[in-house]
């Protein structure tokens, strides 16, 4: 039977319902600020980074007592999403569950991939990689690697999550059928959850960007021992520059998200603080250009910290040490799959007010999330023009918490 009191109020309520299904990875990322910014704070907070001690042996504790230090991540909400429909007053008539089928539903999914395309977007700035630029994984053991670089970095084993495009996700369900095959054939089929592998619940994601390597060239070194900085210096942004040469000249030799590994440091245990006998490897956080004599100087995440509770890596390069592109051949794109500890990436949604003015009006919040429906009629054509709004931020605030595994 037609509903005829169809409003905006439970229409928003359904279109919540709709938009939290249409996503999977905000299920799995921290949202430990949304209470926050229901307190409308202002629009930025800033989240305070675990504290690291050292301990030592001797019982005299005179030169041996730890500074606090703490490091702080600000989490702005800066992404403003919006779709905007419009139907005649007719289709208000319709019973609810056609009013969603037919308008409701499809503007959420759009929605819904704003956030997670969002989140997808923080790879950027995650320096953990593996797999082979190209290639789609399709082997316990290559989720096994990402699991074991991220439990060398100190990274607990529960709440890891990994989300895989269709083409990897298809790639791995082939390749691990022999394993518990009837469920997992099953519940690829049914739904996004391929199975859970080597400590991850992995999932489909058609959210999961593609990356352009930079046109890296010539033979790149480092340029000048001593690079390496203090925790205290690097503790907010954990970033720092590092100054290069040898590239190919006047080119833009590596773009933002591009990875790369420096002959002779290794990346510590965080717990141990000794070598796990991998390269330490490192993102590039803004885009680089090099000069007339193949200079170039990078702005680059993990910090290359060589002692103290947040030690990164062994030892700091040398000079003329030799630098590896890792993430791929110059000019290629490739997909950046991810997986990660639920505390790498937090997601935080603020509650836009009832504009001024006679408007049609509803809001909804569940969990945390909070969807704006807004509606104005034109009586000269008898129309409605409605928009959902949603206002989020997305950061990644332990990077170092995730992995990066490339595909094709």
């Amino acid at each position: 039977m037609a509903n005829s009191l169809l409003n905006p109020s439970i229409i928003t309520k359904r279109a919540m319902v709709e938009f939290k299904n249409a996503m999977v990875m905000l299920e799995k990322v921290d949202r430990q600020l949304d209470p926050l910014f229901e307190g409308k704070i202002g629009d930025t907070v800033n989240v305070r980074k675990r504290v690291r001690y050292t301990a030592h042996t001797a019982a005299d504790i005179t030169s041996n007592i730890n500074d606090t230090v703490e490091g702080k991540v600000p989490v702005t909400l800066d992404q403003r999403r919006v779709v905007a429909i419009q139907f005649d007053s007719k289709e208000l008539s319709l019973d609810i569950d056609e009013f969603a089928e037919r308008y409701i539903r499809p503007a959420m999914i759009e929605l819904a991939q704003q956030v997670e395309s969002s989140i997808a977007d923080q790879y950027k700035k995650i320096w953990n990689f593996t797999g082979t630029p190209g290639t789609n994984p399709s082997t316990f053991l290559e989720i096994g690697t990402a699991g074991t670089i991220l439990s060398e970095g100190g990274v607990p084993h529960s709440d890891r999550n990994a989300f895989y495009t269709p083409a990897a996700a298809l790639s791995l369900a082939d390749g691990l059928k022999g394993v518990f095959p009837q469920k997992i054939a099953e519940r690829a089929i049914e739904e996004a959850f391929i199975n859970k592998y080597a400590g991850f619940e992995v999932y489909e994601c058609q959210s999961i960007k593609n990356h352009t390597v930079g046109n890296h060239g010539g033979t790149p070194l480092v340029n000048g021992a001593g690079q390496n900085v203090t925790y205290t210096s690097a503790k907010d942004g954990y970033t720092q520059t590092l100054v290069t040469d040898g590239w190919t000249a006047s080119t833009a030799v590596l773009n933002e998200g591009d990875t790369f590994t420096i002959d002779g440091v290794y990346a510590v245990n965080p717990r141990t603080r000794e070598s796990t006998g991998r390269l330490q490897s490192f993102v590039v956080r803004s885009d680089a250009t090099s000069d007339a004599a193949g200079n170039a100087t990078l702005t680059i995440s993990p910090a290359i910290i060589t002692s103290g509770p947040n030690q990164t890596v062994d030892a700091a390069p040398a000079d003329n040490a030799a630098i590896t592109v890792t993430s791929g051949t110059a000019g290629n794109t490739y997909s950046q799959n991810l997986a990660f500890h639920k505390d790498a990436i937090t997601v935080a949604f603020g509650q836009l007010v009832k504009p001024v003015g006679n408007v049609e009006y509803g809001r909804e919040t569940m969990d945390g999330v909070s969807l704006r429906l807004v509606g104005d009629y034109d009586v000269l054509t008898d129309t409605n023009t409605w928009r959902f709004d949603i206002l989020y931020g997305v950061e990644a605030q332990n990077p170092g918490m995730a992995i990066r595994h490339v595909g094709a």
